[in-house]
């Protein structure tokens, strides 16, 4: 087995190229991983797993390794794993133990919890050998504790004069935010020294070789925030990767956007628009369609690549889409849009099975009970996936800009490169009599794909495209149909409107494929859904 993983890591390493660069990572998709939490050694009880309890589960590194196909076959062309990095290792906390890995110990070792050297190695040879990036996380702006006095001798910096000296944050002083402790005093995390010369000095020299030991493609960094902003530039070209930061915020755009440029880090998980696709989709909710333009406009303004922006709906410090709305339609639009407008689309895991856990720790369940069934949302994920890739791959579509073409109060119209892409907030119920109307730059009779149901559309008068709703709330994705040509998708509809002279049928009920996503009991689920949580 050794000798396995050995050469797998040797022919991985001649064949691929490392240190992925932002322009690298600008076309990817990305699957987020708990480590712990994603698949189990064989011969392991599989319902033994109780996110409750807060302790390990039992995943390690090779068993990602050995699972792969579910991800790659979703279409996802990188993984973001949680960290590494050795762990508090003493006994179980007031908040159970460090399953996670977000505990910092002595940051340059490894987690011996999750594997060997060999084992992590192994896993990054088989993405690379895949043509998949390998995502770590990281955290560098503090340790964690049991007491606010603790022993520094398992840190990497071992002396207390490297460290803050303990004060709990007062949140909004942004000198408090970077210099005084996260966690409470139950578990407290020591906060490191990021402006002392010899702090900065160490952790370049380790993350320089930690990225080239095990040939690391991005970092993706935890509390990016609560470091000084100019600590990230040297740190990142030391790295010489990718860098993504978690910018915790809300739908306010400028505290999040200063983060992104050469004064800071390349990229930031897209917090304002997360908050703004919840405020528009879920269900029950506000159902506030205008957030998402204002925050995009704003965006527009104030970030310096939209492009490289983390786009996400769920991960393990909020609350499952699931949790927050009731109807998987909105789940597939605000998805829809993560993938389709400018970003870099982000998954966590479950999240494609629908689990609904609402907080820390209920949101870091099991995978595996799931059985990796390809459920309606894994499959929407994998043509969104199959379409987004194609045109990365053949087109400069991931270096176009979004456009918003309109807005109404039951959804949004975008276009990006050729693409339309329009997404609702109605919900699966049919809605008669409701459509929004889109204006394109298309011409009357233009051929085009709905690249989700393959349905063929003819461009109306004055370019205007019109998406009604009798079948329920379903995204639709649009690209003229000589371009869908090599992608895989839809090829017999092709044929029929290349036999026709490129000219699409109209629009008409039995021209209509059968959607992955529409089913008459969808709307009974839906009531039966709404009716329990008034229960």
């Amino acid at each position: 087995m050794k000798l396995f993983l050995l050469l797998l890591s040797l022919a991985a390493s001649f064949c691929c190229a490392f240190a992925a660069t932002a322009e690298q990572w600008r076309g990817r998709s990305i699957y987020q991983i708990l480590t712990d939490r994603y698949a189990l050694p064989q011969g392991s009880n599989p319902n033994s797993c109780d996110p409750a309890q807060q302790t390990w589960c039992g995943g390690t590194w090779n068993t990602i390794r050995e699972n792969l196909d579910y991800v790659q076959k979703a279409g996802f062309t990188a993984i973001w794993i949680s960290p590494v990095n050795q762990n508090y290792e003493g006994p179980r906390s007031a908040y159970g133990d460090p399953y996670h890995g977000y505990w910092m110990a002595d940051i340059t070792k490894l987690n011996s919890r999750f594997g060997t050297a060999d084992d992590l190695k192994a896993l990054i040879a088989e993405l690379h050998r895949r043509n998949m990036f390998i995502m770590t996380d990281i955290v560098v702006n503090n340790v964690m504790a049991t007491s606010t006095t603790p022993d520094f001798s398992n840190y990497l910096f071992k002396d207390a004069s490297m460290y803050h000296p303990y004060c709990p944050i007062q949140w909004g002083n942004e000198t408090s935010e970077q210099e005084c402790w996260m966690g409470d005093e139950k578990v407290p995390l020591p906060d490191v020294d990021t402006r002392n010369p010899t702090v900065i000095a160490q952790y370049g020299k380790w993350i320089q070789d930690f990225v080239q030991e095990y040939s690391i493609d991005g970092l993706r960094i935890d509390a990016a925030k609560h470091v000084q902003m100019d600590f990230w530039p040297q740190f990142c070209a030391k790295a010489g990767v990718f860098c993504m930061g978690e910018v915790f915020g809300g739908q306010d755009v400028a505290p999040i956007a200063m983060y992104q440029g050469p004064q800071a880090l390349d990229s930031v998980l897209n917090f304002p628009m997360y908050n703004a696709l919840v405020s528009a989709f879920a269900i029950p909710g506000p159902q506030n369609m205008t957030a998402i333009a204002e925050v995009f406009e704003d965006s527009k303004a104030k970030f310096t690549d939209l492009g490289l922006l983390g786009n996400f709906l769920e991960n393990h410090d909020l609350p499952r889409w699931h949790s927050q709305s009731v109807d998987p339609q909105s789940m597939y639009n605000a998805m829809t849009y993560n993938f389709m407008s400018d970003g870099i689309p982000i998954v966590y895991y479950g999240q494609e099975q629908g689990f609904s856990g609402n907080a820390d720790p209920f949101n870091r369940e099991a995978l595996w009970p799931s059985q990796y069934q390809e459920t309606n949302a894994y499959q929407l994920i994998t043509t969104l996936n199959q379409f987004r890739n194609f045109l990365v791959n053949t087109t400069d579509w991931a270096k176009q800009g979004t456009q918003i073409l309109t807005t109404s109060q039951y959804g949004i119209a975008i276009m990006k490169g050729p693409v339309i892409s329009v997404v609702t907030n109605i919900g699966s119920p049919p809605q008669n009599g409701t459509h929004i109307a889109v204006n394109s730059p298309y011409t009357p009779g233009f051929a085009l794909t709905n690249i989700l149901t393959c349905k063929q559309w003819a461009v109306g008068s004055k370019g205007r495209i019109s998406v009604e709703y009798t079948e329920g709330g379903v995204p639709t994705i649009l690209i003229p149909s000589n371009m869908l040509s090599g992608s895989g998708l839809c090829g017999a509809q092709l044929s029929q409107t290349a036999a026709k002279g490129g000219i699409a049928p109209p629009l008409t009920g039995d021209t209509r494929a059968p959607h992955p996503f529409e089913h008459p009991l969808t709307f009974f689920a839906f009531m039966f859904l709404i009716l329990a949580m008034k229960c």
